[in-house]
């Protein structure tokens, strides 16, 4: 299985479906391609993954007592995500915590053989954990193909989402995405 991981503050607008596509080709023939449930990124990948004969597979988070629901932009989303599966990996995890949430992707990371990230190579920054996906892949000698087409334009929006103590923290990362 490949993950894709990566910006989660992608501008409306921004189009990645014929560059992405031409990174899905270059992955290994029969491989699966696994997002998180999300708006933006993985919906995108998604589709592409999809309109290039490939299979899908989506983490989707599991009812956990007191873990939040999906955000909901997040749940038309995730709701068009399962349509476009093969099949769906249910993981215990808070969508809503940013903690939890990255702990959800370097799950997913660990149960692939490659990573693609759609980063723009900037730094992790408490909003955006992007970076140390990448570096978590590499530390752990999957290969990771890093992919920023020119016509990619980020777009921060803050959202407030909770951290391990529980306060509310500004942050985008995780309210999808998205890498």
């Amino acid at each position: 299985m490949i993950a894709v991981v990566g910006h989660p503050d992608l501008a409306a607008g921004t189009s990645l479906t014929a560059d992405l596509r031409a990174v899905l080709e270059h992955c290994t023939t029969g491989a699966s391609f696994l997002v998180r449930a999300g708006a933006g990124l993985p919906v995108i990948v998604g589709r592409a993954v999809r309109e290039a004969g490939r299979k899908l597979v989506v983490l989707l988070p599991a009812p956990a007592p007191g873990a939040s629901a999906l955000p909901p932009r997040d749940r038309a989303a995730a709701g068009e995500l399962l349509v476009l599966a093969e099949h769906v990996h249910l993981l215990p995890y808070d969508p809503a915590d940013r903690d939890a949430s990255v702990s959800a992707d370097e799950r997913l990371i660990t149960s692939c053989r490659q990573v693609v990230a759609v980063w723009d190579g900037s730094p992790s920054n408490g909003r955006d954990a992007t970076a140390h996906l990448v570096a978590f892949a590499r530390t752990r000698g999957i290969p990771v193909e890093v992919f920023w087409p020119t016509s990619a334009v980020r777009e921060p929006g803050l959202t407030a989402v909770r951290g391990r103590t529980g306060e509310k923290q500004e942050n985008n990362a995780y309210d999808k995405p998205s890498g």
